[in-house]
């Protein structure tokens, strides 16, 4: 045993068998990919309580992703020993828009795509992507279905209401109605005619209409 076969090290080896200027290049396109993933998200983000940490991780997503995929195509071995780690791990975080699946999935491919090599595949897919998101998600729709809730004292009251809604409105359907000591509660889900909230205000004039509510309805709805 040579001096120099002390400190021969098969982690070094390894670790020079590794392109530094590859890596960084992965690294810097996987970074500015899931900077436009973020910016996508930003801009089509149509929820309640906007969450910048769920941004940042689209972006770091990206990047990890891109690191295990160079890591795993630069030895079988590595790769199969990969795959037995990734399996245990579980995420537990909820999540509460349906679009931040398609973006989590998005980042994930991005940075698979990146890290094998198809550098053309990325950028291509990734802005054909975004353009598709920022066209659709942000598009405004006329027939947004609205919630009208009455509180009513009869039977005759009730019939005026539903002959009033489906003469103004585009679609109306009964969506519950409860019965009791003090009146009628009833739930129609309605398509207006022109946006307008001037509907509830005729309503109101009803004999026998204790209060209205409009609200939107984002749940699922009947076509």
């Amino acid at each position: 045993m040579t001096f120099k076969d002390v400190f021969k090290s098969s982690f070094l080896e390894k670790a020079a068998e590794f392109s530094i200027l590859d890596v960084a290049l992965a690294m810097l396109l996987s970074f500015a990919i899931g900077l436009f993933i973020f910016y996508v998200y930003k801009k089509t983000f149509a929820g309640v309580m906007y969450s910048a940490s769920f941004g940042v991780s689209i972006m770091a997503m990206t990047m990890i992703t891109t690191l295990i995929i160079l890591a795993v195509t630069s030895n079988l071995v590595l790769s199969l020993g990969m795959v037995g780690a990734l399996s245990i791990v579980r995420f537990r975080t909820a999540v509460k828009e349906p679009l931040d699946i398609a973006f989590l999935f998005w980042a994930i491919s991005a940075g698979i795509v990146i890290g094998s090599g198809l550098i053309p595949l990325s950028i291509v897919g990734s802005v054909f992507i975004g353009i598709m998101l920022l066209i659709f998600v942000n598009k405004k729709s006329n027939d947004t279905p609205y919630i009208i809730v009455l509180n009513l004292e009869s039977d005759e009251a009730e019939n005026h209401c539903m002959k009033m809604i489906k003469n103004k409105t585009k679609k109306s359907l009964i969506k519950a109605k409860t019965v009791s000591q003090n009146g009628i509660e009833l739930t129609v889900e309605v398509r207006l005619l022109d946006m307008s909230a001037k509907l509830l205000n005729e309503l109101l004039t009803i004999n026998g209409v204790k209060n209205a509510c409009l609200v939107s309805y984002n749940g699922e709805y009947a076509n």
